[in-house]
């Protein structure tokens, strides 16, 4: 049996599992949205009022009520300079908690754009890094997560970004973007009092990276 059947097979167990605790809502029957009103429409994102149908095991209807907040996808780089073994941090105001923060290089993805694509661009403009070569950057693909599935639909891709040769050019910055940047050695990188869960999340894939890498040696 393949790692995907093992997985389908304990995926039937704990749904099986879970289906005893239902209220009675079906859900292998998908929601279906019955109607959606935008309340705010912002710069990059806009919330919208929706009413959202589930289906209970005896076909009934329930209605709940849900505000979404509609966001474009965006990137988020963990940047490694492997000849010097430093790693690549911003500093920035984060309006959501009303302080600068530390934190990684992330943008959003313009239309039509593809994350990797996305990646060095937003690279480019918040701290002016640029590979020398497309063969001296390596992606190392984290995952594709949510910010907060309760309520936005924003989808952060993350990365790894191993550069061996770059160099600097001008930064692009909006008209009210402030961010400072600098590199960092990877135990400096570890006492960083990083808030950002997709940082976390880029930054804990490269410890794992890392460990096993002494574990070779």
């Amino acid at each position: 049996m393949g790692c995907d059947s093992e997985r389908n097979v304990e995926s039937e167990i704990i749904d099986a599992m879970l289906d005893r605790s239902s209220d009675g809502v079906n859900m292998d029957i998908p929601a279906r949205v019955l109607d959606s009103e935008t309340k705010y429409r912002g710069a990059i994102f806009h919330v919208d009022d929706r009413r959202i149908a589930l289906t209970r095991n005896n076909g009934d209807q329930i209605v709940i009520r849900r505000q979404v907040l509609v966001h474009a996808p965006c990137v988020v780089m963990l940047v490694h300079d492997c000849v010097r073994d430093t790693y690549l941090i911003e500093r920035e105001y984060r309006a959501g908690i009303g302080r600068f923060t530390y934190g990684l290089p992330a943008g959003l993805i313009d239309h039509d754009e593809d994350p990797h694509t996305a990646a060095l661009r937003e690279l480019r403009e918040e701290t002016g890094v640029v590979a020398d070569t497309d063969g001296d950057v390596h992606f190392d693909i984290v995952g594709d997560y949510y910010s907060s599935e309760g309520m936005t639909d924003e989808l952060a891709h993350i990365f790894v970004l191993h550069l061996h040769a770059w160099h600097a050019t001008h930064t692009e910055f909006d008209g009210d973007e402030h961010v400072e940047s600098t590199w960092v050695g990877w135990d400096d990188l570890l006492t960083l009092p990083v808030t950002a869960s997709n940082s976390i999340i880029a930054i804990q894939h490269e410890r794992i990276r890392r460990l096993r890498e002494l574990q070779v040696k």
